[in-house]
């Protein structure tokens, strides 16, 4: 008897294969709205802090400069609001304190900004070099001080700063030198190394990171053609890493105009500075001594005016020394 006969399987047709380098497929809308979702959700608690710290605090900081406390009578029958327009603002501008604290920053500025921004370039410099050892120890070393506070490092340099109590006017003494760092002329370059000592390990790091980015290619290239290490260093280190340093002057110069603590700390040593050597120690003193709170919003005003105008042309001269 003859075996049955039997249908072959159907197989299924081969699928094309899917090109694995080819345009990925466009996402939906749903996909796109759930991304912009998504992004909006994490944006939303830093626009809120920011709103909440910032943009209304110079709102209302703008409302108090167009209104000045008068008094009534002869004083007795407390104080009351008056609209003064710009008449703080007026005030402000042609008051010669307001004014001569900032040609103190200006000299500040002129000392503080080569000595820490150099001080931290050299620092980087010769962390990254061939010969340095132990660079994660001094890279931690260097960072150190800016790990202490402002107002603690402040402390810390008023007490080696006082006479009978700091070991530093003990070795000058026995040296013969006699420097007072709280005199006339002395107390500025006092400022200056609190300063400098709290912020240069930290822009040595800055600094440190933009040199890790120089292609070794490019330092090998300039070590094959005779280059030593210090002119490796100023000719082809340094200006690949521009617009590290711009943005270093940028902080720099914005966070000068603030100055505070330190001076505010200094002066208590060395009256010769007045409790107004600094904008903002005009500011604080106006507002919490003279209870004159018009006349401080419209100078903290100035002073973020001043801020962004100093910011608008360091940027401006930092692009023009990176394109050159």
């Amino acid at each position: 008897m003859a075996a049955p006969l039997t249908r072959p399987a159907k197989t299924p047709p081969p699928r094309a294969a899917s090109p694995s380098n080819g345009p990925a497929a466009p996402k939906s809308p749903g996909a796109r709205r759930g991304q912009r979702r998504a992004v909006t959700l994490f944006m939303v608690p830093f626009f809120a802090l920011f709103t909440a710290v910032t943009v209304l605090p110079m709102f209302y900081a703008a409302w108090m400069s167009l209104f000045r406390e008068e008094s009534s009578g002869l004083g007795f029958g407390g104080t009351e609001r008056a609209f003064a327009g710009f008449g703080n603002f007026t005030e402000a501008l042609t008051n010669e304190a307001f004014l001569r604290s900032f040609g103190h920053i200006a000299f500040y500025c002129a000392l503080y900004i080569p000595a820490m921004v150099g001080g931290a370039l050299v620092l980087a410099l010769l962390v990254d070099s061939a010969m340095a050892r132990a660079r994660r120890f001094f890279q931690i070393a260097y960072f150190l001080p800016h790990a202490v506070p402002g107002l603690i490092a402040s402390l810390i340099w008023l007490y080696l700063y006082t006479p009978g109590l700091s070991p530093i006017t003990d070795v000058l003494d026995a040296l013969g030198a006699n420097w007072n760092f709280f005199g006339q002329d002395e107390a500025i370059y006092s400022v200056v190394n609190i300063s400098a000592w709290q912020w240069t390990g930290y822009n040595m790091i800055i600094f440190y990171a933009g040199l890790q980015a120089v292609p070794r290619e490019v330092l090998e290239a300039a070590t094959v053609d005779g280059s030593g290490a210090l002119r490796t260093a100023l000719q082809v280190k340094v200006p690949m890493i521009r617009p590290t340093v711009v943005l270093t002057l940028l902080f720099t110069c914005v966070g000068a105009i603030q100055l505070f603590d330190a001076p505010k700390l200094v002066q208590l040593r060395a009256n010769t500075m007045g409790e107004d050597w600094s904008p903002t120690m005009f500011i604080y003193t106006a507002a919490f001594k003279g209870h004159d709170y018009g006349l401080a919003a419209a100078s903290s005003l100035l002073l973020a005016l001043v801020a962004g105008l100093l910011s608008f042309v360091v940027t401006k001269l930092g692009n023009r020394w990176k394109a050159s």
